[in-house]
């Protein structure tokens, strides 16, 4: 199977093809227009903001290529954002595959920020179960658990 990744001004790009030579495929890393068509199947991964990458995209044409292709296309992080038709982060267009509007999170506390970084405390009433901690919410925690925080 030929896997084409989308090559463009976003972070983490190496982290999928790196993922993917591990799963032994050998994708292609391009902004080619036809490399990109000839592809069957295309990852359009990264992380970034969405007006400065929509501004890059449709300097090089990028986002009409990507608007054109009829292969199955994943977009991951910001590549996901960008498939949709609008985006609050810089009150930008974007290449409108789907119909949506990506909106901002609203926290409503503190302790409610986005993104969710850093440490986290685990509330609820802690069980043993099968020889598995638990908390209520019935997930699973890894072992062994000595707090209550977890990153």
């Amino acid at each position: 199977m030929n896997v084409a990744i989308v090559k463009y001004n976003a972070g983490n790009i190496y982290s999928v093809v790196n993922a993917l030579r591990r799963l032994g495929v050998e994708p292609i890393l391009t902004d080619d227009a036809e490399k990109l068509r000839r592809a069957d199947r295309v990852l359009f991964p990264g992380q970034g903001e969405a007006s400065t990458t929509m501004a890059y995209l449709r300097e090089h044409r990028i986002d009409e290529v990507i608007r054109s292709l009829t292969q199955p296309v994943l977009g991951i992080c910001i590549g996901q954002q960008l498939l949709c038709r609008h985006s609050e982060e810089g009150n930008t267009d974007c290449i409108g595959i789907f119909d949506v509007d990506v909106r901002r999170f609203q926290p409503q506390r503190h302790e409610d920020k986005v993104p969710c970084m850093g440490w986290g405390t685990i509330r609820g009433e802690w069980r043993v179960e099968s020889g598995e901690r638990r908390v209520e919410s019935g997930k699973r925690l890894p072992q062994p658990v000595r707090c209550s925080r977890v990153y």
